[in-house]
């Protein structure tokens, strides 16, 4: 129990319903660098061309690509960088109208970035977010109950608060132009005679892949496809923001919490003028959608009205465009009950195959990890023959599960653990536990990953 209660860190993962279009339109993201690729099985380029089909009327609306993957989220942009770094092309297809430019901050361990390294994206992002240096825990009384230095637990650590907008653009940008197709959101998927995928938008186009990667977040329809069920409620809901300080935002480098009962609460800062913060609270349902942002501040700052000043400060920097409201969920991936994770050419990667509560602050890394170790099965799977793909996506399956299925797990049982309202055993939490028993080294061992380069 006291490694559980030690997993303080940020909560992260995304929203819940990303912003969807379904206007028709097509728009394109022009590379920033241009890097030489090798020869492969597919190709990489222009992305759309017509297929045979049994009918003229066939040949004219379908759409044959290589590899398609389902989401221009964290997850598949990452995946199409780590194969555009390989040599291996795809075509990215996402329901919004654009990337996503609303939204807060995700938190990164070293973990998340050694895999942002290998793209060759690590050190722009670096530039403009603030290391974080460690973590202060108190009471909701404002009494100090224990305090951490990250390079203290773990020189090679290294931590930081992203922006979500910045993350993403920043791996758009870094693909060849027609990668991404916006607009496109996924209606029904089909398997032809022959094998190849047949996908369905809901504004009538019709495509065709040998591959489709599913990255297409928490209500992913590719998963549901698949038979994963459904993401299950956890029983508590996060507010998330990012307070704006035009001037500069005045708090040190370090992650600061604040635990009451059934109700707790952080802040830490992104950059010199950006603080995110979240409130985690206890609900026996989710509640309503609520899409007002005053009403959501609102409410955020009610929870939290008599806890310690500076992050009711941080709440009124917000704009109300970066608050939102989510309910948390994830899915466990049970060993012979969970359907794989691929099969017959379509494959799963972060939040579609394994959501998470974000307690230890790793959906983000464990998404970006999923990516670059995908990439290169595919890539070296490719070189064999197409004959190869399927053992290359059982493979990702088989390497991945025994990290992430614990991993799911465990952030759950701490969020559990961190939500509890008794109040003896807050009691004991405040007093005891995180005072005198929580060491932070040992639970921050799931940071350490390595895996094979680009």
């Amino acid at each position: 129990m006291a490694k559980s209660f030690a997993s303080l860190l940020l909560l992260n993962s995304p929203p819940l319903l990303p912003p969807s279009s379904l206007s028709p339109s097509r728009h394109h993201l022009q590379p920033r660098i241009s890097f030489p690729l090798t020869q492969s099985f597919f190709r990489v380029g222009t992305r759309t061309k017509p297929i045979s089909a049994s009918t003229a009327e066939a040949q004219s609306s379908v759409r044959k690509e290589d590899i398609i993957i389902i989401g221009a989220g964290i997850a598949g942009l990452s995946t199409a960088l780590s194969l555009h770094r390989l040599g291996v092309g795809s075509l990215v297809v996402e329901q919004a109208e654009s990337l996503r430019t609303g939204g807060t901050s995700l938190t990164l361990f070293k973990n998340g970035w050694g895999v942002l390294d290998a793209m060759g994206v690590g050190n722009d992002l670096r530039r403009q977010f603030t290391e974080i240096e460690g973590m202060i825990i108190i009471s909701e009384d404002g009494r100090e109950l224990r305090s951490f230095r990250f390079k203290e637990e773990d020189e090679s650590q290294e931590v930081r608060a992203v922006e979500r907008r910045i993350l993403l653009e920043t791996l758009a940008n870094q693909l060849p132009t027609n990668s991404i197709r916006f607009s496109s959101k996924l209606a029904k998927i089909e398997r032809s005679e022959t094998g190849e995928k047949l996908l369905e938008l809901e504004d009538g186009t019709r495509l065709s892949a040998k591959i489709v990667i599913g990255c297409d977040g928490i209500r992913s329809l590719v998963a549901k496809w698949m038979g994963l069920s459904e993401p299950t409620y956890v029983g508590y809901c996060a507010f998330r923001g990012l307070g704006f300080f035009p001037e500069r935002q005045p708090f040190e480098p370090i992650v600061n919490y604040t635990y009451g009962r059934g109700l707790r609460a952080g802040y830490v800062p992104v950059s010199p003028t950006k603080v995110y913060w979240f409130i985690c609270y206890n609900s026996s349902s989710p509640g309503p959608k609520i899409t007002d942002p005053s009403v959501l501040k609102k409410q955020a700052r009610e929870m939290v009205k008599n806890w310690p000043s500076e992050l009711l400060n941080i709440i009124d920097q917000t704009p109300d465009d970066t608050i939102i409201r989510t309910p948390l969920v994830d899915r466990w991936l049970w060993p012979a009950i969970t359907p794989p994770t691929s099969s017959g050419g379509v494959v799963l990667v972060g939040d579609a195959w394994h959501p998470m509560t974000p307690n230890l602050g790793q959906g983000a890394c464990c998404a970006l990890e999923d990516a670059v170790v995908l990439a290169r099965k595919l890539s070296d799977a490719l070189k064999l023959g197409p004959e190869s793909v399927e053992d290359a996506l059982r493979s990702y399956g088989s390497e991945r599960w025994p990290r992430i299925f614990p991993l799911t797990i465990r952030a759950n049982l701490v969020g559990s653990l961190l939500q509890w309202d008794n109040p003896v055993v807050c009691s004991v939490r405040d007093n005891v536990i995180i005072p005198k028993l929580v060491r932070l080294g040992p639970i921050m061992e799931h940071t350490n990953f390595e895996f094979e380069p680009l």
